[in-house]
């Protein structure tokens, strides 16, 4: 399990701004990356127009959903 130890991370590290970077981290596209934001299924902020999203956010998520499975 990878997400106490990001939790450890400074936040400036953690965080991933642009859904570019929130698209690479999840290996899926920007149009995917807005489309969950949109839906509100996935845990984002934003910081004027960008589209920003916590590493370890988004490991618990992934996290989520395999236990769901």
């Amino acid at each position: 399990m990878i997400a106490p130890r990001l939790h450890q991370m400074p936040a400036s590290l953690d965080v991933l701004r642009g859904a570019r970077d929130i698209a690479a981290f999840l290996n899926t596209s920007p149009a995917r990356v807005y489309k969950l934001h949109r839906a509100g299924q996935i845990r984002t902020f934003t910081e004027g127009a960008t589209i920003c999203a916590r590493k370890s956010t988004l490991i618990a998520w992934i996290e989520q959903q395999e236990n769901q499975s």
